[in-house]
Parts: C-alpha cells; structure tokens; sequence
C-alpha cells in the first residue's frame, strides 16, 4: 500500500469514528423517546381546552378526555351571562383565576352542543376524546359553559367574545413551554394575563408538552388551569410534540386537544389560519420532512393570497434565523422568501430558548421574534442578523394591534419588566 493511500485511509478512519462518536452522542437526542407509563382516565370529564373553531373569531371549540370509550351522550351546555353595564365597577375584560364569576345567568341555557368521541390509543394507554363545535356565538358576550357525559358534567367555565369589526385586539405569545412536572408555567402565564388584562387569547409557539406522553399531557393542562379554559388558545406544533420515530409521527391526540387541526390538515401536515379582528394567523408545522414542508408552503401561499386582513402573522416552531448558528436553513430556503414576498408583518417563533428580534435586513418587515417560556435555556452564537438577544430567562411577549399600528412588548416572567418593544405602523405619515 502506497503511502498516499495510508494517509487517505487514516484521514478517512478518523472521520468514521467522528461520525460514530457524534451519532452515539446525538442518539438519544434523536431517538430516546421517554416509555410512558401506563395511566388512568377519569369518569368525569377533565382536560378541558378552549380553542377557536373553523377560523370564525365568533366560534369556539370545547375538548376534553372522559373515560375509555366513547359515550354518545355528551355533550356542552351553554349559558349566555350578562356582561357589566357601565359603571358597575367590574372590567369585562378583567382577569380573575381565583374565582369563578358571579354575574348571575340570564334565563336558561342558551343551548345544548352536541360533541363528537373518538378514542386515541397511546403507547401506554387509552383514553376517549370529545369535542363539541360551538358556532356563531354573539359578539360582545359573556359565556358560562360544561361539558357533559353520560350524566357527569365539568366544572363550569367562562369565556367572552369580543365586539364585532373591532380593529383593536391584543394577545399573549409563549414560546416553548415545556414545563418540569410541578413546574412554574400556570404562575408566571397567569401573571401576564392578570398584566395584561386586555388579552384576548393565548397563542403558543409549540412544545407547550415536554414529550408526547400522559404525564407531561398532564403537566400541561396543569400550566394552563384557569387559562385554557376562559382564553382561546392556538398552539402550533414543535419538534417535542412528536414521537421520535423515522418519519417523525404526530399522535392524534394532539390534534383531539387542538382540535381546530382536525378540519384544517393539508394531507398530514398540522396547518390553520385563524382571522380574528384586522388581523389573521397562519399555523404552520415545521418539524417535518422537506415534501410536507413543500405542501404546506403551497398551503400558505394560496392562504395569503386569499387573506384580506390587514395585518398578517405567522407562527412557525423552527426559527428561520437561528439563534444557534446556521440553523433550520431548509425551513428558511422553503418559507422565507414567501413570507417577505407576500408581505407578512409578524413571524413568531419558538424552539431556541432565547429571546430574540429582529427586522428584514433590519430596517422592515417582517418583524421576527423567538421566545420561550421555558426552564431550559439553551446556548446561542453572535449573529449578524439580529437587533436584539436576550438570554437566560424566560419571556412572553404582548402584542396589541390597534388601526394601523402594532405593538410588541416582550417581558421577563418572573417580574413582568418590559425588556423589549417594537412597533410597526402602515400609516405612511
């Protein structure tokens, strides 16, 4: 064997063992999805989410869990409650998680909405799902609410809308959440709502779970208690709401929660457009392989086209500037050049776990954000593209738009200090 050749077989042998070593590393990263323990469902129904509907701001869907097996006997029960005249000392857009509102019913029951079960099997157990379609609901309302199976019902719980063609919503975003179990999520997202008291709605930036399983399904809804119940959530998906598999898989439970997936998936890809307000949201799923990435940018484009809103938000997992280096470049070769071609004026983002912001070629929209909500906080690397980053600690952001203006506020959890803010206008005065 020539000397060349030695050298060439050497150089080659380092590479394979750098590659093996790098793979034993990543492994469990890549391929250790957690066993799930086996669980038990309540009789009663519990897990109750509040979500929007079929893109409508007037309509609301109900989930929740209720035993093993589909009973066809439930259920919501809707009663209308009046909202405070002026004067009378209470907001209608005041947050109180403490206790439940003692505006006194109007009448009876407004109605009775039947719901639809279907039983998800897991790894570890199974559980029936229902979900009750709530459609053309008064603007400008007050709502008291149950969910019913076979005779049990729910706790009650409140949600209001909103006057019709308003042009002023505001809301809070998180990014991952992801909390431990017993973890601080429900304290510090109950905080900025009470911060925030004209919040409207919570939007997540995915992996809300840490891993697809009953336990930190359960931890979940323990971060949301008395949010997911009263706010219409809209969560996109994120790389830990996956099972670990090759293709990647999502459980349908997670679209049996989010249940405003169920009628919106293009083919196997977890996409939604919500128009609330002037404005509209479109829920992209980016943690999937470049052929769905593809459907759904053709998804998006026919989306934006037929949008009249004026102003035009994107969430998406994977952020399309990485705050780690180079990055989920093949999610932004797919959607960047669209987003800025169509003139979308918002993108939020998660996964990162670091706040950062940043303008196109920072001097114009879109805006793009990463955020999360946290207990992990990950590494990052300088970059050139960002006007602002912010480490280790846990944020949400307030957007307010009113008219031609938007705002965004971003805050430290653990005190509410602002330590961001950005506003966009269309008024070219």
């Amino acid at each position: 064997m020539t000397k060349k050749k030695k050298i060439t077989y050497s150089i080659l042998s380092v590479v394979l063992v750098a590659l093996c070593v790098w793979v034993g590393l990543r492994w469990k990263v890549w391929f250790g999805q957690p066993e799930e323990e086996a669980y038990k469902v309540s009789e009663k129904p519990w897990r109750v989410m509040l979500t929007f509907g079929d893109g409508d701001e007037n309509s609301r869907n109900v989930s929740w869990q209720c035993g093993d097996s589909v009973v066809e006997d439930a259920y919501v029960e809707l009663a209308p409650l009046r909202l405070p005249h002026e004067g009378e000392g209470e907001n209608p857009k005041d947050s109180d998680f403490e206790r439940p509102s003692v505006l006194p019913p109007v009448g009876e029951l407004e109605g009775v909405v039947k719901a639809k079960g279907e039983v998800f099997q897991s790894r570890a157990g199974k559980a029936a799902y229902y979900v009750a379609k709530l459609r053309n609901l008064t603007p400008n309302h007050r709502y008291r609410y149950r969910a019913v199976v076979g005779g049990k019902a729910s706790e009650w719980h409140e949600f209001r809308t909103y006057p019709a063609n308003d042009d002023a919503l505001s809301f809070i975003f998180v990014g991952d959440v992801q909390d431990t179990i017993g973890g601080s999520a429900n304290k510090f997202i109950k905080s900025a709502f009470a911060a925030h008291k004209d919040a409207e709605f919570l939007v997540s930036g995915g992996d809300l779970t840490e891993r697809p399983r009953d336990a930190n399904w359960a931890e979940t809804f323990r971060s949301l208690e008395g949010i997911g119940t009263r706010y219409p959530v809209l969560c996109i998906t994120g790389n830990h709401d996956y099972l670990k598999e090759l293709p990647r898989k999502l459980e349908r439970r997670f679209s049996l929660v989010f249940s405003y997936f169920l009628d919106s998936m293009v083919g196997e890809n977890q996409v939604f457009s919500q128009r609330y307000g002037n404005a509209e949201f479109f829920l992209l799923d980016s943690d999937r392989e470049l052929p769905y990435l593809l459907e759904q940018k053709e998804w998006l484009e026919k989306a934006l086209d037929s949008s009249t809103a004026k102003w035009k938000i994107v969430l998406i997992h994977h952020p399309l500037y990485s705050l780690r280096g180079s990055n989920n470049l093949i999610q932004r070769w797919v959607f960047d050049d669209l987003i800025r071609e169509k003139k979308v004026d918002l993108v939020l983002q998660g996964h990162e776990h670091n706040y950062g912001r940043m303008l196109a070629d920072h001097s114009h929209t879109p805006l793009y954000t990463v955020s999360h909500c946290s207990p992990k906080t990950y590494s990052h690397k300088k970059s050139d593209y960002f006007d602002k980053v912010i480490t280790d600690s846990r944020f949400y952001q307030y957007v307010k738009i009113k008219g031609d203006t938007l705002e965004m506020s971003a805050y430290k959890v653990y005190d509410n200090k602002r330590i961001d803010f950005v506003r966009l206008s269309k008024n070219k005065k």
